[in-house]
C-alpha cells in the first residue's frame, strides 16, 4: 500500500509541478490550499488553479482556512515588530506556524503522514546524529533554505520537499508537458498580504491606528527633518526620506520607537560586524560548540559571509563577521550554515560595530 502524503499547493508552478513528480513516485496525494487572508473584492484565482491542478492529476483536495491563525501570528506580529522599529520576514514566521505548523497538523488529521511542499531545499536524515538536516537547493539561484530555517526536528521528520535538486525550467518544463494550468504562471515576488509593497499602508489599515511624525536626527543628535512615523522606515533606506542635507547622501540608520526618532547617517556608518540574535532554532546539532567558523546570511537576497559564532544562552548568540557587513537589520532573521547544510537561524537583535 502507498503511502499517503498532504502537498501544500498556492495555485502556482512549483507545488503543481511537485505534485507530478510525488504521483510518479508511486504517492497516493491529497491536495491542500490555505486561504490565508481577505480583502474586499478579492477573487481568490490561486485556490481555484490548485483546485484545476488536482482534479487534472486525479487526486482529492481541500481549501483550508487558516486567516484567523495567519492574523494572529503573522499580519499582527509583522505590524507590531515594525512598531518596535524592527524588520521582520514574514515568511519566515509563515513557514513555522502556519505552513509547517497549523497546516500540518490539517494534513495529520487527514491520516497523511507528510507535507510535501514547492521548497527549492533538501531534507535529509543524518543517521549518525539522528537528526533531519536542512540543506541548500542543488541549484543557488532559486536556494529558499533561508525561509525554512527555523523549522524544528519534529516539523522536518514530516516534510517532503522534491525540488530541491531542479532547476527551475526543469520545473516548467515538467508543468508544460502535462498541460498543467499553472505552467507559465510568473513567481510571486511581494510579501502575499502587501501585494503593492506599501508596508506602512498596510500597517495603518491592519492596526487602525496613526504613527505619529517625529524627528529625523543626525548620529549626533542634531535635527534633520521630519519623519512620516517609524513604520515607514527600515535600516539602510535612502529612498523617499525628503531629507537634504550638506553630508552627501543620507540612510537611515537606526529607528527608536522608546523617543519616535529615526538617525540618519552617511553610508559608511552602516556598516558593522557583530550582531546578536535570539529565538535560535539549531538543526544541525543541539548546541553550538564554544567558538565556531561558519557562513552567514542576514537577507533573503545576500551571499552568506564567513563568521565567527558564539551561542551565549539556551537560544542566544553572537556572531562577528570576518568583514563588516551593511545594514545588519534587527528583525530580520540571520542563518548559519556550513556548506550546503542549514545549522540554524535566529532573529537579530542588534548590530553592533
Amino acid at each position: 500500500m502507498s503511502e499517503t502524503l498532504a502537498i501544500a499547493m498556492s495555485g502556482g508552478v512549483d507545488s503543481s509541478a511537485a505534485a507530478c513528480l510525488l504521483l510518479e513516485q508511486g504517492y497516493e496525494l491529497v491536495g491542500l490550499t490555505m486561504k490565508l487572508f481577505s480583502r474586499p473584492g478579492d477573487v481568490w484565482h490561486d485556490g481555484e488553479d490548485a483546485q484545476a491542478v488536482a482534479r487534472q492529476l486525479g487526486f482529492p483536495h481541500h481549501m483550508v482556512d487558516l486567516s484567523p491563525c495567519f492574523r494572529a501570528q503573522v499580519m499582527d506580529a509583522f505590524a507590531a515588530s515594525y512598531e518596535a522599529g524592527c524588520t521582520p520576514n514574514p515568511c519566515v514566521t509563515c513557514n513555522r506556524h502556519i505552513k509547517f505548523g497549523a497546516l500540518l497538523d490539517e494534513a495529520v488529521k487527514l491520516g497523511c503522514e507528510k507535507l510535501a511542499t514547492g521548497h527549492y531545499a533538501r531534507v535529509e536524515y543524518d543517521a549518525g546524529s539522528g537528526r533531519y538536516l536542512l540543506k541548500k537547493a542543488s541549484r543557488p539561484e532559486k536556494d529558499q533554505s533561508y525561509v525554512l530555517s527555523t523549522l524544528t526536528q519534529a516539523q522536518l521528520a514530516r516534510t517532503l520537499l522534491p525540488l530541491g535538486g531542479l532547476s527551475k525550467e526543469e520545473i516548467r518544463d515538467i508543468a508544460h508537458s502535462r498541460g498543467l494550468v499553472t505552467a507559465h504562471k510568473s513567481d510571486s515576488q511581494d510579501i502575499c498580504f502587501i501585494p503593492d509593497g506599501d508596508y506602512g499602508a498596510f500597517i495603518r489599515s491592519h492596526t487602525g491606528k496613526d504613527y505619529p511624525a517625529g524627528p529625523f536626527l543626525d548620529e549626533g543628535g542634531s535635527l534633520l527633518g521630519r519623519h512620516t512615523g517609524i513604520i515607514d522606515y527600515t535600516v539602510g533606506q535612502r529612498r523617499g526620506l525628503g531629507v537634504s542635507s550638506n553630508q552627501g547622501r543620507l540612510y537611515v540608520k537606526e529607528i527608536r520607537p522608546e523617543d519616535n526618532a529615526v538617525v540618519l547617517s552617511g553610508n559608511e556608518s552602516l556598516f558593522a560586524r557583530s550582531l546578536t540574535a535570539g529565538g535560535l532554532n539549531l538543526i544541525a546539532c543541539d548546541r553550538l560548540p564554544s567558538s565556531v567558523h561558519l557562513r552567514a546570511k542576514i537577507r533573503y537576497r545576500m551571499i552568506e559571509q564567513p563568521c565567527t559564532v558564539e551561542q551565549t544562552g539556551p537560544d542566544t548568540m553572537r556572531l562577528t563577521f570576518d568583514q563588516p557587513q551593511r545594514a545588519i537589520t534587527p528583525g530580520q532573521t540571520v542563518v548559519l550554515y556550513d556548506g550546503d547544510t542549514v545549522v540554524g537561524g535566529a532573529v537579530i537583535l542588534k548590530g553592533e560595530a
